[in-house]
């Protein structure tokens, strides 16, 4: 049975995948955490919490607010800055044979770049993912995900920084996916990541304030999988390059679905929070799905459900 993946099939490293089953960033740490529950590298990849350029301390508390099927989380991009990650990741990374991904966010064009350059290269990073759901403050708060001229001037800027292959993960606070989407790919992603998460809020409503301490959080968890599933499907059939599905994937029916729908690929986050093995048992239960269907190359299963 042949479950491997191609990510980056026109990027000179490439980024083949074991299978199909990806971590997605700021659920999984710096995979770590993890290493202790379970073997993470039967796993396809795995992606680190979000890096800046610099160390960030987040947001005020709380940072977590419970929804039905779901959690808003407001963590603020806590991290330990890129040199950190070089310095004290990297060389774990390098022993490692899952492949890691580092997701970056900036404020600006040139902090993507400067990111992008300093990770070239560095033994442990087999590419990078491209955060582009954060605030853009040139652009007076917008994101860069929501337009594609934004979106398309940070993923060139990475793209001339280094030879990694680049996922862009995408926002689904956009009134147009495709075509954020399709300009990513003219200007250099190698695939595609979606869906970052939508904004939400909650209210205190015996203190009759906002709940996060921020105000707004992103909501993630099985709420918000059918949101996800469009997106994917609308983008897998407007891109010619991979596309990863994330956004409530929580059983191995799940990850099928959104891999019929067209991704090749896809990340699990918040089911990680109740269930630390869930990559694992979604990897297991794909296995035996296509074991039980007389499936032997999972490049049967991408797309599929489009025909």
């Amino acid at each position: 049975m042949n479950l491997s993946v191609q990510l980056a099939p026109k990027n000179k490293h490439g980024l083949s995948l074991a299978n199909p089953v990806m971590t997605a960033s700021g659920t999984f740490g710096y995979g770590t955490e993890y290493s202790h529950l379970f073997d993470i590298q039967k796993l396809g990849a795995i992606v680190c919490k979000g890096t800046t350029l610099k160390p960030r301390e987040g947001n005020p508390q709380p940072r977590l607010a419970e929804t039905p099927c779901g959690v808003l989380n407001s963590i603020g991009l806590q991290n330990i800055g890129i040199e950190a990650v070089i310095r004290d990741k990297a060389p774990v990374w390098a022993g490692w044979r899952v492949p890691v991904m580092v997701n970056i966010v900036g404020i600006r064009v040139e902090d993507y770049a400067r990111m992008a350059a300093k990770l070239d290269g560095v033994a442990g990073i087999s590419g990078i993912e491209v955060n582009i759901g954060c605030p853009n403050i040139k652009a007076g708060g917008a994101e860069f995900g929501a337009r594609p001229d934004l979106a398309a001037e940070v993923t060139a800027a990475v793209k001339a920084a280094t030879s990694l292959p680049l996922l862009v993960k995408l926002t689904p606070n956009t009134a147009d996916i495709a075509g954020v989407a399709k300009a990513v790919m003219r200007a250099g992603a190698d695939a595609i990541s979606l869906i970052n998460t939508p904004r939400g809020i909650a209210i205190d409503v015996s203190r009759r304030r906002p709940l996060l301490g921020n105000v707004t959080g992103g909501l993630s968890g099985p709420a918000i999988k059918p949101i996800a599933l469009y997106m994917v499907y609308t983008v897998a059939g407007a891109v010619e390059v991979p596309v990863v599905g994330v956004g409530g994937i929580a059983t191995a029916s799940d990850a099928i679905e959104f891999i019929m729908a067209g991704a090749s690929a896809v990340q699990i986050g918040t089911a990680s929070f109740t269930n630390p093995r869930a990559p694992l048992d979604i990897l297991e239960g794909i296995e035996q799905f296509m074991k039980k269907e007389g499936i032997e190359d999972i490049a049967e299963l991408i797309g599929a459900g489009r025909r």
